[in-house]
């Protein structure tokens, strides 16, 4: 980490040299190496990470999937830190203030921004294509390669949160109260947010009293099923290849589990029975379109809805045909339908004061240094974990 940071020094205005968790390209392990992190311009905020987890996107990224084409890059886009410094333009955050990175911005000013209607954000929405800030086109990440040449690293979903030091649009900073514990907002940056609100609160509106089916137990799956067990849900059915899941599952609401791999017949076949025609609601959080075929098929004829939170790399198009759609319903959630800056804030004050508090320390299963993320990596990537949490 440069020095100046290190003893307590002022850096803003100046370049910080620190460590960061460097990807050269898919499925390459993770170079801990120096960076140089630019000050932030105008509308931008440097923001010193303390915490980052692991979240399925990210490992989609490393593979290589969901168009990510450039190297090298700095991936991450769950984290919590702190304000480093401000760029010009910046009213609402100052150095010292604890935030929380989000992926999926909110400038506040756009039409979609000032609509009720929508979480999108005209500017500052989620885009993995994306690789450099919005202001300049230019990146605020550079380092030697192995010729010694000085060379930019590219940005990742508005956040690239694996690494010391990072650079942010505004739009995509929020200011948390400090007394909330930073390792534990981390989560809301992606997974808890996006399936405890999304899915059950937001999106869904689970009733009280319903049945509910979960296609995929990873964090955001589970994030759905804490969202359900809390809107007092009769029944809650995780579905997952992975036994290991259950353990896990049952921490987190789900009552019952179907392994797809024990049964003979197909899995929505298996809830209908299970259920008497099936769910009132189900969750895709698999990113697999067989997985969705399935969720939307496990819901009641006449009055179910699927809500589709997983990430789709397939070039494939929905399987459904149009007709069923008269019977059934199909929606998809991205981060929760949550406005970011503006709501965010209030979902902390829950999670610290709140009566329905969600369960956050039952999605970190393991807890590691920065140094060994491709050992996390690798847990997630075997199933053994939900949420590593990086300490940096």
């Amino acid at each position: 980490m440069d020095g100046a940071a290190e003893n307590g020094l002022s850096t803003a205005g100046k370049v910080i040299t620190c460590k960061a968790a460097v990807l050269w390209g898919p499925e390459e392990p993770f170079v801990i190496q120096e960076v140089q992190v630019e000050p932030p311009q105008r509308l931008e905020v440097r923001v010193k990470i303390l915490f980052t987890s692991i979240c399925h996107t990210d490992l989609g990224a490393w593979k290589g999937e969901n168009v990510v084409t450039v190297y090298p890059r700095i991936l991450g886009h769950e984290a919590a830190g702190v304000v480093e410094s401000v760029g010009e333009g910046v009213e609402d955050m100052r150095a010292g203030d604890h935030v929380v990175p989000i992926f999926h911005g909110e400038c506040g000013d756009c039409a979609f921004c000032r609509s009720d209607k929508t979480n999108v954000c005209a500017v500052y929405r989620v885009d993995p294509r994306k690789s450099v800030m919005v202001g300049d086109g230019g990146t605020r990440f550079s380092v030697l390669d192995a010729a010694g040449e000085r060379r930019p690293v590219y940005h990742f979903l508005n956040t690239s949160t694996f690494a010391e030091y990072t650079v942010l649009d505004s739009a995509c900073v929020v200011k948390i109260n400090p007394a909330a514990p930073l390792e534990r907002m981390c989560l809301l940056s992606c997974g808890i947010t996006t399936g405890v609100l999304g899915a059950a609160w937001n999106t869904a509106n689970v009733t009280e009293g319903s049945t509910v089916a979960v296609f995929g137990m990873g964090a955001v799956g589970l994030a759905a099923a804490e969202g359900a067990r809390q809107r007092k849900a009769s029944r809650i059915i995780g579905i997952d290849v992975n036994p290991v899941k259950f353990d896990f599952g049952r921490k987190m609401g789900i009552t019952e589990f179907v392994n797809p791999r024990d049964h003979d017949k197909p899995a929505h076949e298996v809830i209908q029975e299970m259920t008497n025609g099936g769910v009132d609601y189900s969750f895709e959080c698999a990113g697999n379109l067989d997985a969705l075929r399935e969720a939307f098929l496990s819901t009641h004829d006449g009055w179910g809805l699927t809500v589709m939170m997983g990430i789709h790399p397939t070039p494939r198009l929905l399987p459904v045909h149009p007709m069923e759609l008269y019977y059934r319903r199909l929606a998809a959630s991205i981060f929760g339908g949550f406005k970011g800056k503006s709501q965010l804030p209030d979902l902390v004050e829950k999670c610290m004061h709140g009566d329905d508090r969600i369960n956050l320390d039952g999605f970190i299963t393991h807890e590691l240094p920065f140094g060994e993320i491709n050992e996390a990596f690798q847990l997630l990537q075997q199933g053994e974990s939900l949420r590593c949490m990086l300490r940096l």
